[in-house]
C-alpha cells in the first residue's frame, strides 16, 4: 500500500499527538547524529516538548556550539548592511522629529505673540486673531475667579456660622452663671436682714442701785 502524504496541521488528538512526537524526535536526533558523523559537521540540537521537557544532541559541547553560534551572529549582523524596513524606519523617525520640532517652534511664536513679543511682521488678520485669543483667555480667567471667590465666601460664612454658634453657646452659658451669681448676692442679703429683724433690742442695766425699785435711776446698754 502507498503511504498517505501526512496533512501538515495541529493533531488533535492527545494520545496520538504525543506518540508522533516521541517518533519524529527520535528519528530527528538520529538524522543530526549521522549528519554529524558522516559530514563532520557541529551539530546541536534542542527540543522542548509541549509540556516543557528538554531533550537536546550536541556532537561536541552544547554550550561551546551556542557561543559559537551567538559571535556568529553578531559579526552577520554588523556585517550585513541595514534592510529595507530599517532604512524606512529611520527615515519615519527623522521626519517625525522634524514634524515635532515645527510644532515646538510655532508653539514658541504664538507664545511671544500672547506675550506682546514679535508683533512687527503681523497681519491684521494675524492681529485680530491674538486679541480674539486673548478676550477668550481673559474671560475664561474672570470665570475661574468668579468661582474661587464663591468658594471663599461659602468658606467664610461657613465659619461664620459656626463662630455665631459658639458665641451664643457663650453667652447662655455666661448668663446662666451671672444669674446664679445674683441669686447667690440676694440670698446672702435676705439672710442677713432676717438676721437683724428676728434678733429684738435688749438692754441691761450697767450700773448697781441699792434702794426700792421705783426710785432708782435706770441706766441702759443698747446691744444695737
Amino acid at each position: 500500500m502507498v503511504r498517505g502524504k501526512t496533512q501538515m496541521r495541529l493533531i488533535e488528538n492527545a494520545t496520538s499527538r504525543q506518540v508522533t512526537f516521541s517518533k519524529r524526535r527520535n528519528g530527528l536526533m538520529k538524522k543530526a547524529f549521522e549528519l554529524s558523523v558522516l559530514c563532520d559537521a557541529e551539530v546541536a540540537l534542542i527540543i522542548f516538548s509541549p509540556r516543557g521537557k528538554l531533550y537536546e544532541f550536541a556532537n561536541s559541547s552544547m554550550q561551546a556550539t551556542l557561543e559559537r553560534y551567538r559571535k556568529h551572529a553578531k559579526t552577520k549582523e554588523a556585517l550585513e548592511p541595514p534592510s529595507v524596513s530599517d532604512i524606512q524606519l529611520e527615515h519615519l523617525n527623522h521626519e517625525a522629529a522634524a514634524t515635532l520640532m515645527k510644532k515646538i517652534e510655532q508653539l514658541e511664536v504664538s507664545k511671544r505673540k500672547m506675550l506682546g513679543e514679535d508683533l512687527g511682521s503681523c497681519s491684521i488678520d494675524e492681529l485680530q486673531e491674538v486679541e480674539h485669543q486673548l478676550e477668550k483667555s481673559v474671560c475664561k480667567i474672570r470665570a475661574r475667579k468668579v468661582e474661587v471667590f464663591e468658594e471663599q465666601i461659602k468658606q467664610l460664612k461657613h465659619k461664620e456660622n459656626l463662630l455665631e454658634a459658639e458665641n451664643a453657646k457663650l453667652l447662655e452659658k455666661w448668663e446662666s452663671e451671672a444669674e446664679g451669681g445674683v441669686k447667690e448676692v440676694e440670698r446672702g442679703e435676705n439672710l442677713m436682714n432676717y438676721t437683724e429683724s428676728s434678733s429684738p433690742s435688749s438692754e441691761v442695766e450697767t450700773e448697781l442701785f441699792i434702794g426700792p425699785p421705783e426710785t432708782r435711776p435706770r441706766t441702759f446698754l443698747s446691744l444695737n
